[in-house]
Formats: C-alpha cells, sequence, structure tokens
C-alpha cells in the first residue's frame, strides 16, 4: 500500500509540474476567430496529458478499482504521442524532456494496470482496447485534425 500510494503521490506532483508548465505556455490569441483554429486548441494536447496522468495517478492514490483503466488511457496516449511524433505523422508539442518523463511514466504505468499489481481489479481486454482507442482518439484530434 506504501508503494502504491508513493507512485500515486510522485504521478501526481509530476502531473502538477508538467500541467503548469504547459498551462504557462499556451498562446492566446488576440481576436475572435483565433480561438477556433487548430493551432490554438492544439496546444491544449500536452495539458490533456497531464490531465489523464493525475486521475490515473488520484485513482491510483485512492485505490479505485477503475485506476488501472485510467493508468492504460494515460500509458497508451503518451506513448502515442511519442510513436507519432518519431515517426513522423504529427509534430507535437511536447517537449522532448517531457516526452522522456512521460515515457518513464508511461511505461510505470503499463506494469501496474496489465500486472494489477496492486490488486485493483484486472483489465479486461475490453477496457484495454477502450483506452488504447480513446489515447488515439485524443492524440489524433489534438495533433493532426
Amino acid at each position: 500500500m506504501k508503494t502504491r500510494k508513493t507512485i500515486a503521490v510522485a504521478f501526481i506532483v509530476l502531473s502538477v509540474i508538467l500541467g503548469v508548465v504547459f498551462y504557462l505556455k499556451i498562446d492566446y490569441p488576440e481576436n475572435f476567430v483565433g480561438y477556433f483554429k487548430k493551432s490554438y486548441y492544439g496546444q491544449f494536447g500536452p495539458l490533456a496529458i497531464c490531465v489523464e496522468l493525475l486521475i490515473g495517478a488520484y485513482y491510483l492514490f485512492i485505490g479505485h478499482k477503475k485506476s488501472n483503466f485510467a493508468l492504460a488511457l494515460f500509458a497508451f496516449t503518451a506513448l502515442l504521442d511519442i510513436i507519432f511524433n518519431l515517426t513522423g505523422v504529427f509534430i507535437s508539442g511536447v517537449p522532448p524532456y517531457a516526452m522522456v518523463i512521460f515515457f518513464i511514466c508511461a511505461t510505470i504505468s503499463l506494469w501496474i494496470a496489465f500486472s494489477n499489481a496492486f490488486n485493483l481489479g484486472r483489465i479486461t481486454i475490453f477496457w484495454v482496447i477502450t483506452s488504447l482507442v480513446l489515447g488515439s482518439a485524443i492524440e489524433f484530434y489534438f495533433n493532426y485534425f
């Protein structure tokens, strides 16, 4: 239990720090039309990944039975962001230092989710596929469309 809460607190701290950094880098348009351009809402992609990590970490901290799904969703979103950026599908808004941090957190999250390390309920294949599809949708929304 102590390990679970330690990992959760570390994830919460990382998500809040990175979330503040990403929020402060958002450029707000000067006119009303600018709010409807892809260049504006695409800036929120890294912030969305931080929010996913925060929610997954909170569920892990309280021991909620859906924490494995939330952690898998974060992990797939973060890893897909890195993979799509490296393969050239799109240019990610996540800076390289954050990609390294997200990669480490995503690897730990996948290990927790798939091994059921803290006995929070096994994640079924349906929820694995759902988290993969949702992670892909989130990535394409903020970076491609």
